[in-house]
């Protein structure tokens, strides 16, 4: 059923175009349009208005302004309509009057007028999206970092083992490994700093954490920071 009603309406429109061809040729040819003149006035009918809804279309789907192209649909529809009727016995073809002559001879510039118009005619633009906002630059905090501590050399162990003494006697004092002059030094700036900002000496542990050291190692650098 959907393919008949399609073949109707094709059919339909053929009709109707062939009527309103054959009109507004006639209608042409009476007022004075001989020859190939009078078969390019219905053509320059038809198109205009077949440009004027193709543009009407488009303005639709952009979202422009319709106006100008409704006008010229109107002018189009008005000249078809017009031919139908005065060739309907209204009007005496034999007889045509003087201002119909000038309207169907002035019919080709005003039908080039509209469909230049129509061809550039400003769409509707799209506006550009706002360009992003450039992030805000964040502020790092600079950290302060403590200067790495020179490598630290291997704890010297004793290539002897000590002997053991008598109960009476006291057992000796350890004996503590060599530390280099620049572990030394950099051990002493940690010192500072640290009795600068808690006003206290630094003790053994909090030494041996900061400087990253052994127990024995962290005691031989206090016994030279005493």
């Amino acid at each position: 059923m959907r393919s008949l009603r399609v073949d109707a309406v094709l059919v339909q429109a053929v009709i109707a175009g062939a009527l309103s061809f054959a009109h507004l040729h006639d209608l042409a040819a009476a007022a004075g349009q001989s020859g190939w003149k009078a078969w390019a006035c219905p053509i320059s009918v038809d198109l205009l208005l077949v440009a004027a809804w193709r543009r009407l279309r488009i303005l639709r789907t952009d979202g422009a302004p319709v106006r100008a192209a409704w006008l010229w649909f109107a002018v189009a529809l008005s000249a078809s309509l017009g031919a139908n009727i005065a060739t309907a016995g209204l009007l005496d073809l034999d007889h045509v009057p003087d201002w119909l002559s000038i309207l169907v001879a002035g019919w080709p510039a005003l039908a080039f007028l509209g469909g230049t118009l129509l061809v550039h005619a400003p769409g509707h633009q799209t506006p550009a999206p706002a360009p992003a906002p450039a992030p805000e630059p964040t502020e790092t905090a600079s950290v302060e970092r403590a200067p790495e501590p020179p490598p630290v050399p291997e704890a010297v162990e004793a290539s002897e083992p000590v002997p053991a003494l008598p109960a009476s006697q006291p057992a000796p004092a350890p004996v503590l490994p060599a530390v280099p002059a620049a572990l030394v030094a950099h051990a002493r700036k940690v010192a500072d700093d640290h009795h600068t900002r808690t006003g206290h000496r630094i003790d053994t542990d909090t030494l041996r954490v900061r400087l990253g050291v052994p127990a024995p190692m962290a005691d031989a650098i206090a016994a030279q920071l005493a």
